[in-house]
């Protein structure tokens, strides 16, 4: 009964083999996938893979680091793409401060752009956060994203960012970062992150857990990471695929 919260397997690394890989998660207990699409690209496909299998769902969103290349009526095409029945969320949007591919100004106004959206849609947001922690919860703060709430995606921060995400409403997931045997501050903050706002994800096919570090990931390896979630929380594999499922149901409205 596991979740895998956030992966992408319409990337071009799954073009040979991605039915297959979908087969592994299968096999190893994953029962609902949420697949993002980030920009002009990706959404399509990502809605396209959704509709292929009943048990995969879709988010869209503008992704920080292609902020530059969003256009005028890129905002109102996601938010008709919206109205999708397998459309769960809008992201993965927010900050990316470590690639230099758009400027900060640029990736702020999208942003707020997409928070706003979300706000009249009623619709959570999945948070891609990479070296901006304060001005992500800035930004969030300002644009009263706890109307909405959502998923901080593979989360990075201390355990005082993940209390004022806590306060916003928003769920904190962890992927592969945190199986690493020196992922000492991920583990704390995993460590105290109440069981109804914790979520988990493989970010595939980036950010394998341990043991595949260095290689390909895939949205089965999610089971490596609720096997340190459950090692982490004192508590069994089945209790924590449960938790975050019945977490990732309640909040993106799975079926």
């Amino acid at each position: 009964m596991l979740t895998d919260s956030h992966t992408h397997l319409n990337a071009e690394q799954f073009n040979e083999d991605q039915d297959e890989v979908i087969q592994r998660a299968l096999d190893a207990g994953v029962t609902r996938i949420v697949n993002v699409g980030f920009n002009r690209e990706t959404i399509p496909s990502s809605i396209a893979l959704a509709e292929r299998y009943d048990f995969i769902y879709s988010t869209v969103g503008w992704h920080p680091v292609d902020a530059i290349d969003m256009r005028p009526g890129d905002l109102e095409w996601i938010e008709e793409l919206c109205k999708h029945e397998k459309v769960v969320a809008i992201g993965e949007i927010g900050l990316d401060y470590y690639w230099d591919k758009s400027p900060k100004e640029v990736q702020q106004r999208v942003f707020r752009e997409q928070i706003r959206l979300a706000r009249k849609l009623g619709m959570p947001i999945v948070i891609h956060n990479r070296d901006a922690h304060q001005d992500i919860l800035h930004i969030l703060k300002e644009e009263k994203a706890e109307e909405v709430g959502g998923i901080m995606h593979c989360f990075s921060g201390s355990w005082e960012t993940a209390k004022q995400c806590l306060d916003m409403n928003f769920h904190i997931s962890f992927g592969g970062p945190v199986t690493f045997k020196n992922a000492r501050q991920p583990k704390e903050v995993l460590a105290q992150v109440p069981l109804d706002r914790l979520l988990i994800e493989t970010d595939a096919p980036y950010l394998t857990p341990h043991p595949f570090r260095g290689k390909r990931n895939e949205t089965g390896y999610v089971r490596l990471v609720a096997e340190t979630a459950a090692e982490i929380r004192g508590v069994t594999l089945e209790e924590i695929a449960e938790i975050t499922t019945n977490n990732a149901i309640r909040l993106l409205g799975l079926k």
